[in-house]
């Protein structure tokens, strides 16, 4: 259903990282080794990840990589480039021009959401940022990821965190599980 939402779950992710410097084209990496905040008082800050293990270096693969190529070309380069302690190049913006944020894709999938509500029998419930990303752990579970390696992409500090994440939704994984050692 995201595709008909007009929701590209991805650039979920890609709020995460949200610097251009983040992104290493020749390396096929993404740096996540900052967050950006944007306090109740709308002051933006740019803080250390929550753990040490938030801190991370993940791999793309040639689909993402493409992905954030198109991003960095398409780029809306605002009139006055935002600084924000310290750090620039930031990927979207909103309508005034400021780094976006969690809060700015949550609305955008609310406002895509309750559209698609309007239009179809079968509601969709409430889906956030995180939301997607607790589907993308439980989908690289499914796909039978390693929980370390799991572990180490989400930026969980435990391991019993990131099996948190996905065991409820594990029936079916439990299921495959057992049909193959049987």
């Amino acid at each position: 259903f995201a595709e008909e939402l007009g929701y590209d779950a991805e650039k979920e992710y890609w709020g995460l990282v949200g610097l251009l410097h983040d992104i290493d084209f020749e390396n096929n990496l993404i740096y996540i080794t900052h967050q950006l905040q944007r306090k109740r008082d709308m002051e933006y800050s740019i803080e250390e990840t929550k753990t040490s293990s938030g801190t991370r270096d993940i791999p793309m693969t040639e689909e993402v990589k493409e992905l954030c190529q198109r991003i960095v070309a398409n780029r809306n380069k605002p009139k006055r480039e935002s600084i924000i302690d310290g750090y620039g190049g930031f990927l979207f913006f909103d309508k005034e021009g400021k780094p976006m944020v969690a809060l700015h894709w949550e609305k955008y999938i609310q406002h895509a959401r309750d559209k698609y509500n309007r239009q179809h029998a079968l509601q969709l419930p409430p889906i956030t940022p995180h939301i997607c990303r607790h589907t993308f752990c439980s989908n690289m579970a499914r796909q039978g990821m390693n929980p370390k390696t799991l572990q180490y992409i989400m930026g969980h500090s435990d391991i019993n965190l990131t099996i948190s994440v996905y065991e409820h939704t594990n029936n079916d994984l439990l299921l495959n599980e057992l049909n193959r050692i049987v």
